[in-house]
């Protein structure tokens, strides 16, 4: 089974997926704008991933200025939180395959999962 946390206004979310559909893998498409992921799924995601919540973080979103993100006194649960209510600041496109997962930056970085 394989996941693709995919914003279809992303080019780099569009490149990953088709790159995966060329391949022949058809993931299970996760609009996690409109259904953010809970607490306890993006934790699983980041130890997936093996990065912290902060280097999950797209730090060019208006949300992160907003609020006051940058501050590195920000505990990672508060992080998490933030990315709950505003999945926007989520990384994307995150494609997650038999328990492990990569960032499609670059699209091609996916590959090594398979």
């Amino acid at each position: 089974m394989t996941d693709i946390y995919h914003n279809p206004r992303c080019s780099k979310s569009r490149q990953t997926l088709a790159l995966l559909e060329e391949k022949g893998i058809t993931p299970t498409i996760i609009d996690y704008l409109n259904s953010p992921p809970s607490a306890a799924t993006l934790r699983q995601v980041l130890k997936q991933l093996g990065l912290t919540p902060r280097e999950l973080l797209r730090k060019g979103e208006v949300v992160y200025k907003e609020l006051g993100l940058k501050d590195t006194a920000i505990s990672d649960d508060d992080l998490i939180k933030a990315m709950i209510e505003n999945p926007k600041l989520i990384e994307r496109p995150i494609v997650i395959h038999n328990g492990q997962a990569k960032l499609g930056r670059p699209p091609e970085a996916v590959l090594t999962l398979f």
